[in-house]
């Protein structure tokens, strides 16, 4: 009872511990962990457990560093009295003590318990009695090493003094811990060294006593050699990562043979650590020896082979952080040849994964030279040996996945560029930049044939990275001008797309007209294309292009006028009442308003308004564009300029600028009136109705039952299955997945929110999974009434969980309209259960002999999806009868096919839109409750295993099947 009172307790601590300690304080809930902990009559499972909550939050715990003192006091009396067979215990302990000592300052304010503990781990690490034993011990050992090389990490120095004892102890060490010596050793080396360095006059005679230091040198007496500052912990993350001019060093002349010994020990010793250790390592004695100037960096020169030949990354990356440190100190130009060489070929290499080789693309951009020409800012610089020739393995084809190509997009930009391609010639450098802007071309291609949308933001980001480099060459970039011109009046959808690429390359090259030149060109195209092919998604893009147009006051905008004074005439009538269309005209008109050349366009602009004022199907675009007339016919340029100008906002609410008249106030007014605002922080959002159970209810026995209840003979279950799959040949039948919501507002907003009107609102999908939705729209929202109902109705392509991204633009009691993001939707895989759509005649007895057709034919060939898409699984948890019947009355009930009396087999069927289902059969077996599962989707075995491992909230699960194996598909032969 305990154990499971304190399990309980912990859990709840560890959810939430702000909550938690809102029902107690975090003094009294310590001082039930340490009684606890000092109860002989509590097991160690369970001290183990009481430990968690020191170890994650003991700032939390131990407020004050008096309150961490005495506890870690406390702690180190129970590790006295703890027996040594109770390894895990001992190991928590440590760890625990650990955490309270660093996070309550005391390891740096030198307390007593800290100069304790310290003493108790060197005690530990000394004890190598283990030695030629089982090695129990050996993991206490191990942890007492972490927990050292901890302690000298958040307090530099700390172990400065006892590096004889660690160099001692690393040597005679022969286990598999011997890692955890040689880490700790390494650390506290480069720690002391770069303390040295801070010290005036410190000098060879101090790094000797260092090294070969008394350890029985008590902490009190360690004056000369005090802990370091944050900022000298911050310095110490890595000494070599910044300019090396700016790594301290210390003079000790050229007699350190006592630090090369050192160095040479722990180098002959580095293969046998892990990778990662390794790396560690030779990181920390790079850094030593860049502070060193008596140690030649030749100490490396036997571990070069080994690292420049490793297969490892991190080994890789600490060998060129030794070429960053030393350059040819070190590295001849052969090795750098080779160096770079090597990262050619691994950035292509088929067996390497993506983010490895990306990796390898970013080493040759920051590759450090021996003879580096600059001053290594940080920007990306191409190596002096990395020639065209070289880099041709890395040319970008169409085939690679979207990061690779435009890494290797910008490399072989920077090659060419670095070649020169402004002649004519036929250089390396003109060649290559003709074959880059022929990849380009390809990748348009496929946009143009009908890409992904992955393929289609590839492409905008390659022909960004191109224009960044070669807008200046005439040719290439006029021609990328006129092939975006006929992609977009093939896809007009991709307009903000080139907006952005307009944007992005006018920011990015300011001294380049690129983007006026794409922007007038996409004018010209959309002003001549013919309007009698033009539909209503064409037209609501070509509007979005012109407002940005009418941005340049560079580009005339006679054409653009031209273009909305066809398409408001009366043959396009058909246009005329919608609002969305009719505030993008405004849009355009807008911007027009405050254009420099606006005298001249004044006569057709005030036409196109008069007419919409006059003729638009729609109130409020008519009332907009009476305003927008009168405003242009009333004041001057630049009054009108000011009026429409957007204002600052502050909490949601418009800030009035310093007006010269009550024209200008007025029309400060009337601006945020044409606005659409922007709320900081979502007001209402879209929480789960309760609702019934979705799809055909279940039959009860009675008169429309038409097939026998117990049995069905196989001519039987063919034609149900046949009348069953004769429904889904309309590909919209049972395609729906319906979802309700109530639209509610937050718990605390301006009370300017309360009243809501027109709410209008949207979804953006996160994946693939479900066909767009349409916007919804709701009347009103008020708070003090019930809140409105909202129905979503999803239709999957695929049912798998998915997030929904919500907005909403809705109208205030004052007229304003606001714009707010509500908080995303996230839909669960149990969510897309249905009830099977079975004809209402057959009840019960038909859709139990459904299931079984379905069964053996998902068992042995295949159901209504492809047959290899089927599978069959077994998922096994420890139930008794009355959780199981209530599990199934919970979440099973409204899919039950068999009787809920029937306690032996309980048979489940989910139909999942718009083609899959879900069979379960539950049995009570002597060891566990299996639950039989058929699909004829393979995929969806992982959603409907990780839904059953939360429905029976059991820690230990498996997975097998009759073949001790999780999946087993079914195929035809």
């Amino acid at each position: 009872m305990m154990a499971v009172n304190w399990a309980e307790r912990i859990s709840a601590f560890s959810r939430s511990p702000s909550r938690f300690l809102s029902g107690t304080t975090a003094e009294a809930f310590l001082a039930e962990l340490l009684r606890e902990l000092r109860d002989d009559r509590a097991t160690y499972s369970v001290k183990v457990l009481l430990l968690s909550p020191l170890c994650e939050h003991p700032a939390l715990l131990c407020p004050s560093d008096s309150v961490g003192e005495e506890t870690a006091l406390e702690l180190m009396s129970v590790f006295a009295q703890c027996p040594p067979k109770s390894v895990q215990f001992r190991c928590h302990l440590l760890l625990a003590l650990t955490s309270v000592l660093v996070c309550t300052s005391c390891v740096s304010g030198r307390s007593r318990a800290s100069q304790d503990f310290l003493d108790l781990l060197l005690q530990i690490a000394e004890d190598t009695i283990d030695l030629h034993g089982d090695g129990a011990a050996r993991s206490v050992r191990a942890t007492a090493c972490d927990c050292l090389r901890e302690l000298e990490a958040c307090s530099p120095g700390l172990l400065s003094q006892r590096l004889e004892l660690l160099g001692g102890l690393r040597q005679r060490e022969a286990s598999r811990i011997h890692q955890a010596y040689a880490a700790l050793h390494t650390l506290v080396l480069r720690n002391a060294v770069y303390q040295l360095t801070q010290q005036t006059g410190a000098g060879a005679e101090h790094l000797k006593a260092l090294l070969g230091g008394n350890t029985s040198v008590a902490w009190e007496a360690e004056q000369d050699c005090s802990l370091m500052n944050d900022k000298d912990s911050a310095i110490l993350s890595s000494l070599i990562l910044g300019p090396m001019g700016t790594v301290p060093t210390l003079q000790t002349g050229p007699d350190c043979k006592e630090l090369r010994s050192v160095l040479s020990s722990l180098l002959e010793d580095s293969y046998l650590l892990t990778p990662l250790c390794q790396a560690a390592l030779l990181h920390r004695l790079t850094e030593v020896v860049s502070m060193v100037p008596g140690v030649p960096p030749a100490v490396f020169r036997a571990q070069l082979l080994r690292l420049l030949g490793t297969s490892e990354v991190c080994l890789l990356h600490t060998t060129l952080l030794m070429k960053c440190a030393f350059t040819d100190s070190l590295f001849s130009a052969e090795d750098e040849a080779f160096i770079l060489k090597r990262l050619v070929v691994l950035s292509q290499h088929p067996l390497l994964s993506t983010p490895e080789k990306l990796f390898y693309m970013d080493c040759i951009l920051h590759f450090p030279e021996n003879r580096p020409i600059s001053c290594g800012d940080g920007d990306e610089t191409l190596p002096v040996l990395l020639t065209p020739r070289l880099a041709s393995a890395l040319v970008p084809t169409v085939f690679n996945d979207s990061a690779t190509m435009l890494a290797r997009f910008n490399l072989l930009s920077l090659v060419y560029l670095e070649e020169g391609v402004e002649g004519e010639g036929e250089g390396e450098g003109s060649r290559g930049l003709a074959y880059l802007y022929e990849h380009l071309t390809s990748l348009l291609d496929i946009v143009q044939s009908g890409g992904s949308r992955e393929i289609i933001v590839t492409f905008f980001r390659a022909a960004f990275l191109f224009l960044f480099y070669f807008c200046q060459v005439e040719r290439y970039s006029s021609g990328l001008t006129e092939k975006l011109c006929k992609l977009y009046l093939c896809h007009t959808y991709l307009a903000p797309h080139l907006i952005n690429l307009a944007d992005q390359t006018q920011d990015r090259l300011t001294e380049s007209s690129w983007a006026v030149e794409l922007l007038k060109a996409l004018q010209v195209v959309i002003t001549k294309a013919p309007l009698a092919q033009l539909t209503l998604q064409d037209l609501s893009q070509h509007l979005k292009m012109l407002t940005r147009v009418a941005e340049e006051g560079e580009i005339p905008q006679t054409n653009t006028l031209n273009f909305l004074s066809s398409i408001i005439t009366p043959s396009s009538s058909s246009l005329s009442g919608d609002w969305r269309l009719g505030n993008s005209l405004l849009g355009v008109c807008r911007r027009l308003l405050v254009h420099p050349s606006l005298d001249s366009l004044l006569l057709p602009l005030a036409d196109i308004l008069q007419h919409l004022t006059c003729h638009y199907g729609n109130t409020d675009i008519q009332d907009h564009a009476r305003l927008y007339y009168t405003l242009l016919t009333t004041l001057s340029r630049e009054k009108l300029a000011g009026v429409l100008a957007q204002g600052l906002t502050e909490g949601g609410r418009q800030v009035k600028k310093r007006s010269l008249s009550s024209i200008m106030a007025e029309g400060e007014g009337l601006t945020s009136m044409l606005t659409i605002h922007r709320v900081e922080k979502a007001i209402f959002r879209l929480i789960e109705a309760g609702c019934e159970p979705r799809g055909e209810p279940q039959t009860e026995k009675g008169s429309d039952l038409t097939l026998n209840e117990t049995e069905s003979s196989p001519g039987e279950a063919n034609v149900v299955l046949e009348t069953y799959r004769a429904q889904f040949e309309d590909p919209n039948f049972a395609s729906e997945v319906i979802l309700d919501y109530q639209l509610t507002h937050m718990e605390a907003i301006d009370p300017h929110f309360s009243q809501l009107f027109s709410v209008r609102l949207h979804f953006n999908l996160t994946d693939n999974h479900y066909e767009e939705l349409s916007d919804i729209s709701v009347p009103c929202l008020f708070r003090e009434r019930q809140p409105p109902k909202v129905r979503l109705r999803l239709k999957p392509r695929r049912p798998y969980p998915t997030t929904l991204h919500a907005s909403a633009i809705f109208t205030t009691q004052d007229g304003l309209s606001w714009h707010t993001v509500l908080p995303d939707i996230h839909v669960a895989f149990q969510q897309a259960f249905m009830s099977p759509p079975a004809p209402p005649a057959w009840g019960r007895g038909g859709k139990q002999c459904l299931f079984e057709g379905l069964w053996d034919e998902i068992s042995s060939e295949g159901g209504l999806n492809d047959p290899a898409d089927c599978a069959t699984s077994l998922f096994c948890c420890q139930l008794k009868e009355a959780a199981l019947i209530a599990l199934v009355e919970k979440h099973f009930l409204p899919y039950l096919i068999s009787d809920l009396s029937d306690e032996e087999e309980f048979k489940v069927l989910f139909f999942l839109p718009p083609l899959s289902h879900i069979l379960l059969k539950i049995r009570t077996e002597e060891d566990a409750v299996h639950f039989n599962i058929a699909t004829d989707n393979w995929q969806l075995l992982p959603h409907i295993s990780s839904y059953l491992l939360t429905i029976t909230r059991y820690r230990k699960m498996l997975m097998a099947n009759c073949d001790a194996s999780l999946l087993v598909f079914k195929k035809r032969s």
